[in-house]
């Protein structure tokens, strides 16, 4: 299993992939597979870094260097399937030994699309949702797998406080001041908390976000895994105007995880993760969205964290890249195995 080399394992505030990686690779060992797990920082087998780059998020050569460094590790290993999370890695899927799985965590339809096309066969690719999915048929797809989150984990609570929430990472796509407004048009306090570090963030940020708070819409700060899930817990819901195809949302299945209910656009993978009107409501405009945070008093929390327990808990991705590996480990050539054998005697 290889993880991006930005974050820890699991991450100790933001990183949705480091977070996917730790519960597949925590599930997986649960159901006795034997998974080595590589990465940066704390919480791995093998490390390529001792500490995250974690300030030189969007750099090249960090990602490349940390695929280089994987390579001479896996040098030494003989898996049967390699699950590689990383950007620059799977360039190298063509000259190893074991096939190489590579879970598609951003949007397809651009160059990292052009990319993965370029290598072809020699990396079987996990869609995260049927709309990434969809965008670029003609890639070469092994399935689709729902990212999860462990659910055990999440507190749940039916008696939820008169704010909105909005949780993630501040960028236009986002859409956290959308929310904002939206939240003050609904009569709603609401509290953002998300990562703001990089500079594309920051110049987002105050144009857009920081003219527009005030007494009921307020910035906590970046959340850690703790004040994350106690948002989430008490929040009326969550608010998500996305402004992207975005494939996949993590914060929608953490909330729904707590029996907070989901306000969203309908884009990307959202229809998919949200039953309309049981579990959230599917906006097809900004202006749909504040009549639904009022409309979200009508919505079970039972049944809402019942639909993550069903469909999004880590036990069901664990076996959705069961199948996967198992599809493509008895695809892949029969290979001399470099494990060290007994003498004869």
């Amino acid at each position: 299993m290889v993880a991006p080399p930005w974050y820890d394992i699991p991450p100790k505030a933001y990183g949705g992939i480091e977070s996917m990686v730790a519960d597949l690779t925590q599930g997986l060992r649960r159901r006795g597979h034997e998974v080595t797990l590589i990465g940066a920082g704390d919480g791995v087998d093998h490390r390529t870094y001792e500490t995250p780059p974690s300030s030189r998020i969007g750099e090249p050569l960090p990602e490349v260097l940390h695929a280089a460094r994987v390579n001479r590790l896996l040098e030494e290993l003989d898996p049967d399937v390699i699950h590689d999370h990383s950007l620059a890695g799977p360039l190298s899927a063509g000259g190893r030994s074991a096939p190489t799985v590579v879970t598609c965590h951003g949007d397809v339809t651009g160059e990292l699309g052009d990319v993965y096309r370029a290598m072809g066969k020699a990396i079987s690719l996990v869609a995260i949702s049927w709309a990434q999915r969809a965008n670029a048929p003609d890639l070469n797809w092994v399935g689709r797998v729902h990212n999860a989150v462990d659910v055990s984990t999440f507190p749940y609570t039916e008696r939820k406080e008169d704010w909105v929430l909005w949780i993630g990472r501040f960028n236009m796509t986002k859409g956290a001041h959308l929310a904002i407004e939206a939240a003050r048009a609904a009569g709603r306090r609401i509290v953002l908390a998300g990562k703001l570090t990089e500079e594309i963030e920051h110049a987002y940020f105050n144009e857009y976000v920081r003219p527009l708070l005030g007494p009921d819409a307020e910035y906590v700060g970046e959340a850690d895994a703790t004040l994350k899930r106690e948002l989430y817990a008490k929040a009326r819901c969550l608010v998500f105007p996305l402004q992207w195809e975005e494939p996949f949302g993590m914060v929608m299945i953490e909330s729904m995880a707590c029996g907070t209910p989901v306000v969203a656009l309908n884009r990307g993978s959202v229809p998919e993760v949200v039953a309309n009107g049981v579990t959230g409501y599917v906006c097809e405009d900004l202006a749909e969205i504040p009549a639904k945070i009022e409309a979200v008093d009508e919505l079970d929390p039972r049944a809402i964290r019942a639909h993550v327990e069903a469909n999004f808990d880590v036990s069901v991705m664990v076996e959705g890249y069961e199948r996967i590996y198992q599809k493509v480990a008895a695809r892949a050539p029969i290979r001399p195995s470099r494990r060290t054998l007994p003498l004869a005697r």
